[in-house]
């Protein structure tokens, strides 16, 4: 059991909260004005693992509980990665290897984990060896997924009642055992019951993307392979996915948001990701680097544009981030402000992305919302 005194809470806030975003409003020939910023805890490096499906839920929970009033806590990480290895070895041997085990996840796996499993506090639970601050994941992964592969092919003709165990115990050798119970703030939890005490209710937080091989207004499972739960998106345009983005951050909300950073012109290294009229293959060297050095015009994708590119598979689902404010550029253009969970690549950007509508318009897979985040109309479009 770790107990942890108010006085050692105090130190941990003053070390780890980060109240709104103190970003450069000039990059180069771009000049920036403040639309909305949200306040969001420091940005973490999700380094050598494919977690960033975790770190980008985590991080929006965070500033979901400060947006309720409640006090800023850094949420384990790795505690809703374990949890989710067990439950994709269950699916897995369910159905008999034909499902993905992977590292990868969706925003939704994590409410859903929560609401079963409970969660912890970093500082409770790191999910790291010792002398290790940042997670290391390829072995651990290769290994489990030795594991499954050897039980599901069942060499004895039956499954034992040994393999869960025998998982879970490969899982704590590389992560450790989370506590049954801990102290904390002066009072004793499970994970259950310190999930409980945060207010957060996973039933209140819903799922949009936009793509026309299903209906609108109807949820369906977005065929990725992340989508190992087969968690259901609610389908509405692109014009209105766009705007609901829009309506959450105006409003104070911030965003879970999944999309795929896999354009040349989604720079982590520039602090910008946007969508110039013109393809990347068929401008200059020249044209290149001037995309950095100030606003251009960009493509206004259509929502068949969209759907050409799921289809033929240059928008995948790669990547997780958190949305926490906006931004607009001398020439109007909005930017939606980007918490990424690569550690600080640009240090002037201290982990952030100015990230153009264009881009998002254009990549976004899905995003992760508070009900209350959308408009009443778009509600009642969905049913909910």
């Amino acid at each position: 059991m770790k107990n942890f005194s108010c006085v050692a809470w105090l130190v941990l806030l003053c070390a780890t909260t980060m109240f709104g975003q103190d970003l450069p409003l000039t990059i180069q020939g771009y000049q920036f004005t403040p639309v909305k910023s949200m306040e969001a805890m420091p940005v973490q490096n999700q380094f050598r693992s494919s977690t960033c499906w975790v770190y980008s839920t985590n991080s929006f929970l965070e500033s979901e509980l400060i947006r309720m009033g409640k006090k800023p806590v850094d949420l384990s990480e790795m505690y809703i990665v374990r949890a989710a290895y067990i439950k994709k070895a269950e699916n897995y041997i369910r159905r008999q290897g034909a499902a993905a085990f992977s590292q990868g996840a969706e925003n939704h796996d994590v409410m859903n984990l929560v609401r079963e499993y409970g969660i912890v506090p970093h500082a409770v639970y790191s999910g790291m060896p010792a002398g290790q601050d940042k997670p290391v994941h390829g072995e651990m992964e290769a290994v489990l997924k030795g594991i499954v592969e050897a039980v599901h092919k069942m060499p004895d003709g039956k499954l034992s009642k040994q393999w869960q165990s025998a998982f879970t115990g490969a899982l704590d050798g590389y992560m450790g055992t989370p506590p049954a119970n801990f102290h904390w703030e002066g009072k004793t939890y499970t994970p259950q019951t310190y999930f409980q005490s945060l207010g957060i209710k996973p039933d209140d937080y819903v799922a949009l993307t936009s793509f026309n091989h299903h209906p609108f207004y109807k949820p369906f499972v977005l065929e990725v392979s992340d989508n190992w739960s087969n968690g259901m998106f609610y389908n509405v345009t692109i014009d209105e996915l766009v705007q609901a983005a829009e309506h959450a951050v105006t409003n104070g909300f911030t965003i879970a948001w999944a999309t795929d950073v896999s354009e040349k012109t989604f720079s982590a290294k520039e602090g910008l990701a946007i969508i110039p009229e013109k393809a990347w293959d068929d401008l200059s060297q020249g044209a290149r680097d001037s995309l950095w050095k100030a606003p251009v015009r960009e493509k206004w994708v259509t929502q068949e544009e969209r759907q050409q590119a799921f289809d033929e598979l240059s928008t995948t689902d790669d990547h997780g981030m958190h949305i926490t404010g906006m931004v607009a550029d001398q020439l109007g253009t909005k930017y939606f402000t980007v918490k990424n969970s690569w550690g600080t690549v640009k240090k002037e950007m201290a982990g952030y992305i100015y990230v153009s509508e264009a881009y998002f318009r254009y990549k976004t897979m899905a995003i992760m919302v508070h009900k209350e985040a959308l408009s009443k109309a778009l509600r009642q479009k969905l049913g909910l």
